[in-house]
């Protein structure tokens, strides 16, 4: 549904300078989460300065062109967070609760559009002019990693808007990974049984909100996505060379088409998100029409491999998309859910903690079947109680030492869908999964074995003695020292030797609380 449909006025000019990656950029400047460089990097060495930079990078001067370029914007939960405004650990909650804001997109003239300032048709269009760098040393080619596709289904008439990368295979051609299952793949081998091609159009430079967008799998228009997750009407126009709608906002737009001749090229290998390689694979032919951009366009790239797996953008940006999908999960399958932590090192989808409160028995076990069931990528679950810090990686270790017995709290799902990007599949279509209940027992924690010691406190009521306070009922040591005002505690055990001498002395045999004999 466009604006138009919704009745709002034609002629309205809606902001298409708010949400541009590179306004984003400028509110990075002068924070610990951008590093600006001024001079100028060739393009062989942007790969080693964005690997294992905890910063997002903007250069300046990139490649002979001295063109501007953009990296590792959404590598980092804080960065992600900034853009929806929402502290880091509010992050999850917040892309679930905009999903539910009412899209509005605004038609826009070519005119109005900055992402068509400049239209380059012809010999003027050539990919090969634009800063792609070699990500990996085993790539098969420079890489476009940072892409929007925006394909409009023939059946639905509905926008996809999904993330791929572009392998440079010439002046106007690229090799593209379509994912099994996706549905941009469904569509791309529907046009190709029907032998036509399938227009596509690569948004290159957009806001971090749009890339979460890429990420979701809705049964919605997802160019109307981007605007619930934005929170504002997001200005749209028409394609130079097809009827795709893209946002106007947009750095870059390459337009063209996926070739109906359909699996065609060897693509790859690549440097994948889990952290391996990806084996060449017969893959479509993106074949080039146009490319317009702003008039001070800022080309982006993206992080996906390498050591430093947590600190990247597909990590990150899978992160998101996960925690959003097992908390939709959780909040069906048990009463109190508390958190979802999904760590970046495991491509930022593999492993799954999650915080609850168990209700009645058995309840820990159905928040790890729910996980298992809501997304394939999901391997690893570990499930804790409240007291338990999912973000802390010392805190998880602690509560699988200490709280989990391998052969009554490890459930193993076996034959069942997983990524086959997964080396240690080893080629199997199916794989098995994890749960870990690092649960207490309901009623557990109450005791004193269960419970974890902290420093005391000193609170509780005031007495004129040692023995007067106990008269009041048993304490623990430091329940003394606070009843008595003391702030040594060495004449607690002095009084305590007293009254225990006089046989007026006791402990709780549970607890070990002092207490009058008797």
């Amino acid at each position: 549904m466009n604006a138009m449909d919704k009745g709002e006025a034609k002629g309205s000019s809606p902001d298409t300078d708010q949400y541009r990656l590179r306004r984003f950029i400028e509110r990075l400047a002068n924070t610990e989460e951008l590093e600006t460089r001024t001079e100028a990097v060739p393009l062989a060495n942007v790969a080693a300065l964005l690997e294992g930079n905890p910063r997002a990078v903007h250069f300046r001067k990139a490649g002979p062109e001295g063109q501007e370029l953009v990296g590792g914007v959404c590598a980092s939960r804080a960065r992600l967070a900034h853009a929806f405004g929402v502290e880091p650990d509010q992050l999850a909650q917040e892309v679930q609760k905009r999903a539910r804001n009412a899209p509005t997109l605004v038609d826009v003239t070519r005119a109005q559009a900055p992402c068509q300032q400049i239209v380059l048709e012809g010999d003027d269009a050539d990919l090969t002019k634009l800063p792609v760098h070699l990500q990996h040393g085993k790539d098969g080619g420079p890489y476009i990693s940072s892409s929007l596709d925006f394909v409009v289904d023939p059946k639905t008439g509905m926008t996809n808007v999904g993330i791929r990368r572009l392998m440079l295979r010439g002046p106007k051609e690229a090799g593209v990974d379509l994912i099994a299952p996706s549905d941009l793949r469904a569509m791309f081998e529907a046009s190709v049984a029907a032998g036509k091609h399938l227009p596509v159009a690569f948004v290159v430079g957009c806001h971090p909100i749009d890339h979460v967008t890429g990420t979701m799998r809705l049964p919605v228009d997802e160019l109307g996505l981007i605007s619930s997750l934005r929170g504002a009407p997001v200005p749209v126009v028409k394609c130079v060379t097809n009827d795709i709608r893209v946002p106007a906002d947009a750095e870059y737009v390459l337009e063209g088409y996926f070739d109906a001749k359909g699996y065609t090229e060897m693509e790859g290998p690549y440097g994948e998100f889990l952290g391996y390689y990806g084996a060449v694979k017969r893959n479509p032919v993106f074949r080039l029409t146009a490319i317009t951009h702003r008039r001070d366009a800022l080309f982006q790239t993206s992080t996906i491999s390498g050591t430093s797996l947590a600190g990247t953008d597909t990590s990150m940006l899978n992160v998101i998309r996960t925690e959003v999908i097992m908390w939709n999960a959780l909040q069906l399958a048990v009463r109190e859910p508390l958190g979802v932590h999904v760590t970046g090192s495991s491509g930022g989808s593999f492993n799954v903690r999650v915080k609850m409160r168990q209700r009645v028995p058995g309840e820990a076990r159905n928040a790890i079947h729910a996980c298992f069931a809501s997304l394939a990528n999901v391997k690893n679950v570990f499930v804790v109680d409240p007291d338990i810090d999912i973000t802390s990686d010392q805190q998880m270790d602690w509560a699988l030492a200490t709280r989990f017995q391998p052969d009554r709290d490890l459930i193993i799902a076996s034959g069942t869908r997983t990524l086959a990007l997964d080396p240690s599949l080893n080629g199997a279509r199916v794989g098995g999964k994890a749960g870990y209940d690092l649960t207490w027992p309901i009623g557990a924690m109450e005791k004193l074995e269960h419970q974890v010691p902290a420093p005391p406190t000193y609170t509780g009521g005031k007495f004129a003695s040692v023995e007067a306070a106990l008269g009041d009922g048993p304490k623990f040591f430091e329940e003394l020292m606070a009843a008595t005002g003391s702030d040594d505690g060495r004449e607690i055990v002095r009084a305590l030797d007293g009254l225990r001498k006089a046989g007026k002395l006791d402990r709780d045999p549970e607890r070990g609380r002092w207490m009058v004999k008797g």
